[in-house]
């Protein structure tokens, strides 16, 4: 072999083994690029698993409908942040109902405000085994039924409790329309109702032509307020003393709803020893009607007047009081910048004089609701075309319902208070013109009568209908905007797109 050619060889085989080497690198540098790259990979699903744990676990919940429907009261909050034990909860609810959602959502939310409530969601038409052995268990009967046991007790909430609905259009073929949803009322009710373990009776006085707790009529009847009172744990019974001759003793509260004629001197009587006995009274008191309470109330510091009260700058027909000012108090906190309606009501005001008992037991008379300045007491009943007489009248702001307490306030002593709360009116709360505001005020009158600070009334989430009302003026000016303009600047964008590449 000449020099050359070993020159050339060796040259060949030092290009060669650049090669080998050069490939060898790269082999290498994709390697470690897929290394990197898988290393990477699994990092960065690392990251997005610790992030969603953490998501899972620390989030933040909004309620962006327009009624806030789901967002949770503070009364619901309080008695759930105040259990020490679990409660089951057992939702039999067919996902076709159609208040399912709302349910859904619902208790979705009271899962996240508290973890001592366990849910088991049954579908009564798809999981059969499973349904029939809970229905089995808690004495199911039917779908769309959500069950609350604890400790053995239960409380069965129906889908009719949970929504309110207008049946006026029925008739002319048009299906119920829903107007409000009370899931929340319900279900918390249904657990204070479990945990507690006890109902308070309430008897309602009968006997004097008062309001009727089962009367359906809309004018009359309390049959409304008196499923309000059910749902919120408590026993309604009615109380006839010509017949017990006795208030019970098992009674929480004693109710004179609007009597048409007056009470007997013996039951007036009764009624005092109930009340110097730590009792609690609720007394609605109809115009134009002598109810012989009067001189009862007088004694603990309540004047309830002969007069109507009215109120022209509260008004629509002259005989309603839409009643936006209220007292300092419990009963009324939770009242600012919500409307109750009276009807042609009475004055009901705390007495000027000093009462007989000493000053440090005198009872505490606190005005719940009133007039307007505008507003007076017209003490001429037979006059028509009623005036404000300065010299006969009782001048605004007039009082219509006021809190009576005495003893010990609060918890500063194991002593029980006496507690009253007299309406001067009981229209307010008969079925046809129970109101939200209305249902509020009579239900957080009675539950601070009972003491029972978490259960002040939760109102009821109304459903709003969003309607788009156009005139042909904006259905036209719709349609050039929808059908025209839009379009047509998607269009000529793309032309000067195509325009400028092509150039």
């Amino acid at each position: 072999m000449t020099l050359q050619a070993e020159r050339e060889s060796a040259a060949a085989r030092k290009s060669d083994g650049s090669v080998i080497r050069h490939l060898q690198k790269a082999r290498r540098a994709r390697l470690l690029f897929r290394w990197n790259l898988m290393a990477g990979t699994i990092l960065l699903v690392a990251i997005l698993g610790m992030v969603n744990y953490l998501s899972f676990r620390h989030f933040l919940r909004f309620d962006l409908s327009r009624t806030k429907l789901y967002s949770l009261s503070d009364k619901t909050l309080s008695i759930l942040n105040s259990l020490t034990d679990t409660v089951n909860v057992i939702v039999f609810f067919q996902p076709q109902q159609e208040v399912y959602d709302e349910v859904e959502n619902l208790i979705k939310e009271y899962q996240s405000a508290c973890d001592r409530l366990h849910v088991e969601w049954v579908d009564p038409d798809r999981d059969l085994a499973r349904a029939e052995e809970l229905s089995r268990k808690f004495e199911v009967s039917e779908p769309n039924v959500v069950v609350f046991e604890y400790h053995g007790r239960r409380k069965y909430i129906t889908a009719d409790e949970i929504a309110e609905y207008d049946y006026s259009m029925v008739g002319l073929g048009r299906a119920p329309r829903k107007v409000s949803f009370k899931g929340e009322q319900a279900f918390s009710s249904a657990i204070y109702s479990v945990v507690s373990g006890e109902r308070p009776k309430i008897y309602f006085l009968v006997g004097h032509g008062e309001r009727g707790i089962f009367d359906y009529d809309p004018q009359k009847g309390y049959s409304r307020i008196t499923r309000e009172i059910q749902r919120d744990n408590l026993e309604v019974h009615t109380l006839d003393l010509a017949k017990k001759k006795r208030i019970p003793s098992d009674c929480s509260l004693l109710v004179i709803a609007a009597p048409r004629v007056p009470l007997a001197d013996w039951e007036i009587d009764l009624i005092g020893e109930y009340l110097e006995d730590s009792g609690r009274l609720l007394v609605l008191a109809d115009a134009y009607l002598e109810t012989a309470l009067e001189g009862l109330l007088e004694a603990w510091g309540v004047r309830l007047d002969n007069d109507i009260v009215l109120d022209p700058t509260r008004t629509l027909t002259g005989r309603e009081i839409f009643i936006t000012e209220y007292g300092n108090h419990p009963i009324t906190e939770k009242l600012k910048g919500i409307s109750s309606i009276f009807y042609t009501p009475r004055s009901v005001r705390p007495l000027e004089e000093e009462t007989e008992a000493e000053a440090a037991d005198r009872p505490r008379v606190t005005v719940l609701a009133m007039t307007s300045k505008a507003g007076w007491g017209e003490r001429n009943l037979e006059d028509s075309t009623a005036r404000f007489d300065p010299l006969e009248d009782i001048p605004g702001p007039v009082p219509v319902a006021v809190a009576v307490e005495r003893g010990p306030a609060g918890s500063e002593a194991d002593i029980r208070p006496t507690r009253l709360v007299v309406f001067g009116d009981g229209d307010f709360a008969s079925n046809g013109a129970l109101t939200g505001g209305d249902r509020n005020f009579f239900m957080n009158a009675l539950n601070w009568l009972l003491e029972r600070k978490d259960l002040l009334a939760i109102a009821p989430k109304e459903y709003e209908e969003a309607r788009l009302l156009m005139t042909r003026g904006d259905l036209a000016n719709l349609f050039w905007l929808t059908v025209v303009v839009i379009p047509g600047a998607v269009g000529l964008a793309g032309i000067l797109i195509w325009w400028q590449r092509r150039e």
